[in-house]
């Protein structure tokens, strides 16, 4: 190239540099300069929450937000049952491909990730974003205390208390009053089924609510702190006090209190059953106040729904002031994939949920209300109410179980409550084999 066409071209380069140099000075302050394809953010979230529900719908009306402003920064949201949750998360994890943010169960499954160094430290990171005082200290101790104090790598989307909901009608009908005892519940259950009313709805194809029932059993028997002593070999699953727990839950499923075919009914399901007057009582934790509190889900109405505390053993030292406390079903984000522009949308979003949620669905998180809506249905302050007395906090059955006898105590609950030849000795029996398999 001679001197002379080189000369040209570099004037016209520095020509182009300059009028790209006033195009974007011209440009509204407004609007983001162009990107490259390969430049666009895409922040994934995997979450067996549907996106129209609860925590993802919060999410997303809020990435929603972000990217109107930052169309470089897009959010998806994939769906997946919750059942195949715990197996996608760690195929993902082990090939270190897992999502900018993933639902995941607490306690030894998240111990297995943050092990592997697949999450992100939470408590530095929200501290650098300068953002940490959004979250509720109780919220941020109870997470940290189910990795056994490994530190935060959760977010407490929900803050909960787990106990029995009831249909204020269907007990006034048969005038019916809130039992206190285990004996007084079944009594109860036996009635409405005599009546053609069903006593109960359980998604047993999720199985843990099914787990969730022995489990509130066994604190009663043993006291809140059940489940942390069977993690520390204090008490044995195979000991008198889970055997008549596992056998209760066995009869009332064969007594047929959970309605025909229940391993066959899903969450929604089973939450739509309790709301449609079609089941009596309903156990589950209070992030279900997003659809109690949906007038158009609940059919009902919040006035028609009450609530009871875990009834009495006896011979047990469980109390009615102690109940299962949960974060719900937790969120996490991946360490490699977490970047500026991810801790830029974090930031965002997570100011803003805890009143969004307050707010929008009445959902009680761990994240600080800044303002607290005037509205706030009386079931939302109800709960609020009793999570401020709680007097101790359980966890709940697989909270400290491996992944393996967590799935193990998942499958086989199943078939506990269909099959009286598959006997709860049999079940609590290798299920602490397991349990003694992960202490070798």
């Amino acid at each position: 190239m001679s001197a002379k066409i080189r000369v040209l071209v570099r004037g016209w380069a520095l020509a182009c540099l300059a009028l790209s140099i006033l195009s974007s000075c011209g440009a509204s302050s407004k609007e983001e300069p162009s990107r490259p394809e390969d430049e666009i953010t895409t922040i994934l979230y995997l979450t067996s929450i549907k996106e129209n529900e609860g925590s993802s719908r919060i999410i997303g009306e809020l990435a929603k937000e972000y990217q109107s402003e930052h169309p470089h920064v897009q959010f998806k949201l994939e769906n997946i049952a919750e059942g195949d949750l715990t197996q996608r998360v760690q195929l993902l994890a082990a090939s270190n491909d897992l999502p900018e943010l993933f639902n995941y169960q607490s306690g030894k499954p998240l111990l297995d990730i943050i092990r592997s160094d697949s999450a992100l430290d939470l408590e530095e990171t929200f501290n650098e974003l300068g953002m940490i005082d959004n979250l509720n200290p109780a919220a941020v101790d109870l997470l940290k205390a189910y990795v056994n104090e490994s530190g935060l790598y959760a977010l407490p989307l929900e803050m909960n208390i787990e106990g029995f909901w009831y249909n204020k009608e269907i007990f006034s009908k048969y005038r019916l009053e809130e039992p206190t005892t285990w004996d007084e519940m079944l009594q109860i259950a036996h009635m409405l089924q005599q009546e053609g009313v069903q006593p109960f709805s359980v998604a047993g194809k999720e199985k843990w609510p099914i787990t969730r029932l022995i489990n509130a059993y066994a604190i009663r028997m043993y006291g809140a702190d059940a489940m942390e002593r069977v993690d520390k070999d204090e008490l044995k699953l195979t000991g008198p006090g889970f055997l008549e727990a596992a056998q209760t839950v066995q009869n009332m499923g064969l007594s047929g209190y959970f309605g025909p075919l229940v391993n066959t009914i899903d969450l929604g399901t089973s939450v739509d059953l309790f709301l449609q007057g079609k089941a009596a009582m309903l156990y589950t934790g209070s992030w279900q106040l997003r659809d109690f509190n949906d007038s158009v889900r609940n059919k009902i109405g919040v006035d028609q729904i009450g609530f009871f505390s875990i009834p009495l053993v006896q011979g047990g030292s469980g109390t009615l002031d102690e109940y299962p406390v949960n974060a719900g079903l937790t969120t996490s984000f991946s360490k490699s994939a977490y970047n500026e522009e991810v801790g830029k949308w974090m930031k965002y979003v997570f100011e803003r949920y805890g009143d969004r949620a307050m707010g929008e669905l009445g959902m009680v998180t761990g994240f600080n209300v800044h303002t607290l809506p005037a509205d706030v249905s009386p079931l939302t302050k109800m709960v609020q109410d009793k999570i401020n007395h709680v007097k101790k906090g359980a966890l709940w059955f697989e909270a400290r179980f491996s992944t393996r006898a967590q799935l193990l105590a998942w499958d086989n609950v199943q078939l506990l409550v269909t099959n009286r030849n598959y006997t709860p000795g049999q079940y609590l029996m290798e299920l602490q084999q397991e349990i003694d398999k992960d202490r070798r």
